[in-house]
């Protein structure tokens, strides 16, 4: 574990990384890393602010009902789906981006309930897995103002995908997680380019996986 003065500086550098590649534009994303486990804690970005610019003292520390115990502003609204993912896989970080693919997708296949991404050898760099023939089932979650409620679906749709890396908010972006903030950094950059690849190949040839598909795969919804 580690504390805020620690973990600001990390989160505010990751912020900044994946604006400058596209996945976080604007004020659009929020970014968090467990400080410690009992009681529960988060360092999480503050409400509101650019993340081409987040500053150290824009990460502000929550407990673990969402409440600011540590730093100045407001924390994300979305702070109760962070905790929701901490709690239900352990993770050490959380990572939400905005990127024009991973929306698009999370309207292209909204209706499916799903994203089925398969054979690709960037797959592997999800953890755990160990061939690009993984079936890799991204949930897809209607999104809402509702943030309790969204927390709800996010521990539903975990429970029943236990083996997903990453979910999707319709029309809204991804979350993904890490064991630490490092192994989520590297989630996002393998999911943002599964999404760019899948996506292109949906504009240029209208395949989409669909969950008909995935049943044809073997039953599959993501487990291997």
């Amino acid at each position: 574990m580690s504390t805020l003065g620690e973990a600001a500086p990390q989160l505010a550098e990751t912020g900044r990384a994946l604006h400058a590649r596209g996945w976080a534009f604007g004020t659009a994303g929020n970014f968090s890393a467990v400080i410690r486990r009992d009681p529960l804690a988060l360092a999480i970005s503050r409400s509101g602010v650019d993340k081409g610019a987040l500053a150290p003292d824009q990460i502000l520390a929550v407990d673990a009902d969402g409440q600011r115990i540590e730093g100045e502003g407001k924390p994300s609204d979305e702070t109760v789906v962070h905790l929701a993912v901490v709690r239900e896989r352990s993770a050490g970080a959380v990572l939400h981006t905005h990127s024009v693919w991973n929306t698009l997708l999370s309207e292209a296949a909204g209706d499916a309930g799903g994203l089925a991404i398969e054979g690709f050898e960037m797959l592997k760099g999800l953890s755990g897995v160990r061939t690009h023939e993984h079936l890799e089932w991204v949930p897809i979650l209607e999104n809402t103002q509702d943030y309790a409620q969204m927390s709800a679906d996010v521990v539903g749709a975990l429970r029943k995908n236990p083996s997903a890396h990453g979910l999707l908010l319709r029309g809204h972006g991804l979350y993904t997680w890490g064991r630490d903030l490092g192994e989520a950094r590297r989630h996002v950059e393998i999911f943002e380019f599964l999404f760019e690849v899948v996506g292109r190949l949906h504009s240029a040839t209208g395949r989409l996986r669909s969950p008909r598909a995935v049943a044809a795969a073997g039953g599959r919804d993501g487990s291997d």
